[in-house]
């Protein structure tokens, strides 16, 4: 490996928004490394077609919600290997439940994904991008984060600890030119929102000021721009791409 190779780590980059963001960094001429659980078939596919496109990409496994797998991953992968301009938290998963009726493990397994596991990567990479003095971290928030929603008690509470961790580190990390924000988005079309049932899409289609769902290329586009050398200024904030949506 090339160790000054400029590059972007996407965290769930197999599909929908992290598929998304993973080619928009690459098309923006980084090297792209996208991480996967389970569907390495689904990233090495995405990576293929960012190579036929003249990019660069690499799928890699990766378990944020396991913090020794983490710090192993910067280790074998990042430290000494490539230039980290850019992470992107990005992995996540859903356990929706009423209140009364939450397990503790779904409450533990989403705080864990979600918040636990966007800390940790931020954690290694700042490491990282201290000691080159620059950086660009974005985490995925959720408009829930900022609004609640009923029967998504643990998201909500993951996704809005993600916008105090974001605007705690970006004063933490700035003197170092390293910008950290976050990206919120609505209802975006991918396959955890296709798993709703019809009327509840239809009562948020409803609440949608442009009347639209918004698509997995709406939030790459805010995440490409928070990682460019145009949004140098912009730290600790939370861009909202959600249509106009708020609860």
């Amino acid at each position: 490996m090339d160790t000054q190779e400029q590059t972007a780590l996407v965290t769930g980059g197999s599909r929908g928004i992290g598929r998304a963001v993973a080619e928009a960094l690459a098309f923006q001429g980084w090297q792209v490394f996208l991480t996967y659980v389970h569907q390495q078939d689904q990233a090495e596919t995405v990576c293929r077609g960012i190579i036929d496109r003249g990019g660069k990409a690499r799928a890699l496994a990766l378990d944020v919600g396991d913090r020794d797998a983490v710090s192993a991953f910067f280790q074998e992968h990042i430290k000494g290997k490539v230039r980290l301009g850019v992470l992107v938290n990005n992995a996540g998963l859903t356990k929706d439940g009423l209140l009364l009726r939450m397990k503790k493990n779904d409450w533990d397994s989403v705080l864990q994904v979600n918040l636990d596991g966007p800390f940790a990567c931020l954690q290694e990479a700042a490491k990282v991008m201290v000691k080159q003095k620059m950086g660009r971290i974005i985490t995925l928030s959720s408009v829930v984060g900022q609004s609640g929603n009923p029967g998504q008690t643990n998201y909500c509470a993951a996704k809005a600890g993600v916008i105090g961790m974001t605007k705690a580190a970006a004063q933490e990390l700035g003197a170092r030119n390293i910008t950290v924000n976050a990206v919120a988005p609505g209802f975006i079309a991918t396959d955890m929102t296709g798993e709703l049932a019809a009327e509840t899409r239809d009562a948020y289609l409803k609440k949608i000021p442009l009347g639209r769902f918004g698509k997995p290329e709406d939030v790459a586009e805010a995440v490409a721009w928070l990682a460019s050398d145009r949004a140098g200024y912009i730290t600790g904030q939370v861009i909202a791409v959600n249509g106009g949506l708020y609860m």
